[in-house]
C-alpha cells in the first residue's frame, strides 16, 4: 500500500511539473507615469499632435562652432579601427559633415512622411506614420509597427518604408516610433524605465491609433522590445519578425553548445552555424566581448560620458559610426576607413548622428542599458514567446544565434531565414532583403489556410 501511494504522489508531482512547464504564462506589466513630477489631477493628454522636424540657423551655427573648436588627436600609427574610429577618417568625415553635408536638405527628406506626437504615460511620444494611398473599397489596411534600436533612430528604417508601401496584394499602415528618450521622442524624467516600460507604451500607441491586431518587427533593442511587446499581449500582436534574437540559455542550448561541433546534424547546425560558433571561445565569447564595452559603460554609468559626447559633435560622431563599422562587419576594423562607404552613404549615417545631436538624446539613450540591465534575469527573459515567429538570421551580425536557439523562447517559430548578407543594422544596410523577408512572413499570415 505505501508503495502504491508513494508512486501516485510521485506521478501526480510529475504530472503537476509536466503541466506547470507547458501552462502558457503571460508577462504582466503594470501602468507608470514617467512625466516630470505628478501625474497631472484631469488625467492624460489623449490628443495626437502633428510634429515637424525643423533647423534653424542658430542650430547649425552651434553646430559650427563645435565641431571647429574641437581638437584632433592622432590615431596611431597602422592601428586602422582597432582601437576605435581611426582619427584621419575622422577629419574626413568632420570636413564632409562640416562643408558639405546639409542639414535642411536631410530634415526635407525625414518630413517627406507624416510625423506626430502624443503623450502617454507622462511622455511625448513621436512616430511616423504612413498610411496607404488608397484602399479599395471595404479593404483594410495591415498595421506594422517597426521598432529601431541603439544607435541608430527611427531613420533607419527610411530606405524601407517605399519598400513596405503602395502594394497591390498587401496594403500596410506603417508606424516607425522613436523609443523613449530617442530621437525626437521625450526621455523618462523618472528611474525605472525598460523594455517592458517601452512595450507598454507601445502597445498603447496602437491602441490609441485604433489597430486590434498588428504585426512587429525590430532588431537590435527594437528587437527585444517588439519580443516584450507580444509577451505582454499575444493576442494582439498578430506576428513577430525580428533580426537580432537573443538565445535563451538552457541545458538544450548550452548541449549543442559543447556537442555541436562534433555532432552537428544532431542539433541542425549548417555549416555555417560551426563556421560562425567556433573555435567558441573565440567566436561566441572573445569577439563579443571586444565589441561590448560601450555597454557596460552604458549599463553602469551612463551619464558621465553621456555628457561629453551630449556636448562635442565631434565625440558623438565618432562613438556612434564606430558601431556602424565595426557591427557591420567585423573585418571593417582592418580598414583605415571603417568600411563605412562600402555599405552606407555618408548623408544617411550623419543624418542619423544628427538627430541624436539636435535632439540632445544621447544620455537618454544610454541609460536605456542601465535600467534593461539593472537586473540580470528580468521576468521577460524566462517566459516563452507565444506569437508567430519570423527570424531573419543575418551572417555578420554580433552575435550568432541558430534555428534551434531562437526555438527555445519563440516556440511558434514559423520560419527562420539565413539572409545572403548584412550585419547589425540590417535595414539600413540591406533594406531590401529585409523588406522582401517581412513581406513573405506577412503575405504567409494574411493567406487564408
Amino acid at each position: 500500500m505505501l508503495v502504491e501511494v508513494l508512486v501516485a504522489v510521485a506521478a501526480g508531482a510529475l504530472a503537476y511539473w509536466l503541466f506547470q512547464r507547458t501552462r502558457r504564462k503571460d508577462l504582466k506589466t503594470q501602468d507608470g507615469w514617467w512625466g516630470a513630477g505628478d501625474p497631472p489631477p484631469d488625467g492624460e493628454d489623449l490628443s495626437i499632435r502633428p510634429f515637424t522636424v525643423s533647423c534653424s540657423q542658430d542650430e547649425l551655427e552651434d553646430l559650427y562652432r563645435r565641431i571647429d573648436a574641437t581638437r584632433p588627436v592622432a590615431s596611431l600609427e597602422d592601428s586602422q579601427f582597432h582601437y576605435g574610429f581611426n582619427s584621419q577618417c575622422l577629419a574626413r568625415v568632420v570636413s564632409y559633415w562640416r562643408r558639405d553635408f546639409d542639414w535642411r536638405r536631410q530634415v526635407d527628406k525625414i518630413n517627406q512622411y507624416p510625423h506626430y506626437k502624443t503623450n502617454i504615460e507622462g511622455i511625448d511620444l513621436h512616430y511616423v506614420h504612413v498610411k496607404p494611398q488608397s484602399l479599395p473599397a471595404g479593404a483594410r489596411s495591415v498595421p506594422l509597427v517597426l521598432v529601431h534600436g541603439w544607435p541608430g533612430s527611427f531613420y533607419e528604417f527610411y530606405s524601407m518604408i517605399p519598400l513596405l508601401s503602395g502594394l497591390p496584394d498587401l496594403q500596410l499602415e506603417i508606424i516607425c516610433p522613436s523609443l523613449p528618450g530617442y530621437g525626437f521622442s521625450e526621455a523618462p524624467h523618472k528611474k525605472g524605465f525598460d523594455s517592458v516600460c517601452a512595450a507598454r507604451v507601445l502597445l498603447k500607441l496602437m491602441r490609441r491609433l485604433g489597430f486590434q491586431r498588428f504585426y512587429a518587427q525590430g532588431g537590435d533593442w527594437g528587437g527585444l522590445v517588439t519580443t516584450v511587446m507580444a509577451q505582454l499581449e499575444p493576442d494582439v500582436v498578430k506576428g513577430l519578425h525580428i533580426n537580432f534574437p537573443l538565445p535563451t540559455f538552457n541545458a538544450t542550448v548550452t548541449t549543442s553548445m559543447l556537442l555541436g561541433w562534433r555532432f552537428p546534424s544532431l542539433f541542425g547546425f549548417t555549416p555555417f552555424d560551426l563556421q560562425r560558433i567556433y573555435p567558441f571561445l573565440e567566436n561566441m565569447v572573445a569577439e563579443p566581448m571586444r565589441e561590448s564595452g560601450y555597454m557596460h559603460i552604458q549599463s553602469t554609468k551612463p551619464d558621465s560620458v553621456g555628457r561629453g559626447l551630449n556636448d562635442s559633435p565631434v565625440g558623438l560622431a565618432a562613438y556612434i559610426l564606430e558601431k556602424f563599422s565595426t557591427w557591420t562587419d567585423k573585418s571593417f576594423k582592418n580598414l583605415e576607413d571603417g568600411g563605412l562607404n562600402r555599405k552606407f552613404s555618408l548623408d544617411d549615417l550623419l543624418t542619423n548622428v544628427m538627430i541624436y545631436w539636435t535632439s540632445g538624446c544621447i544620455v537618454s539613450s544610454m541609460r536605456f542599458y542601465k535600467e534593461n540591465f539593472s537586473t540580470l534575469r528580468p521576468p521577460h527573459a524566462k517566459l516563452p514567446v507565444y506569437v508567430p515567429t519570423h527570424v531573419a538570421c543575418f551572417p555578420n551580425e554580433l552575435l550568432h544565434t541558430t534555428r534551434l536557439w531562437v526555438q527555445q523562447k519563440y516556440v511558434d517559430l514559423r520560419s527562420f531565414s539565413s539572409m545572403a548578407r548584412g550585419g547589425h543594422f540590417a535595414a539600413m544596410e540591406e533594406p531590401r532583403l529585409l523588406a522582401e523577408d517581412l513581406l513573405a512572413f506577412i503575405r504567409t499570415m494574411e493567406t487564408p489556410g
